[in-house]
């Protein structure tokens, strides 16, 4: 799975604390989600989607290899 989160983040100014401490998660949490080291969960991801103003799909999608 991919991610925009960085794009995301760039669009609105915000650091990766900023947005850890929005959605009360660690920046590292953060960190390893952007790198694509972990997959964050259902809540996770709708708490990413709400402080971003955008929907779940422009942040988060499958790849190839993912179906």
């Amino acid at each position: 799975m991919k991610n925009t989160i960085k794009v995301q983040r760039a669009k609105k100014n915000l650091t990766q604390d900023d947005v850890a401490k929005l959605v009360g998660v660690s920046r590292q949490t953060i960190n390893t989600i952007e790198s694509n080291k972990y997959v964050p969960s259902t809540v996770l991801a709708l708490k990413l989607a709400k402080v971003f103003e955008v929907p779940l799909e422009e942040i988060f999608s499958l790849e190839e290899g993912d179906m």
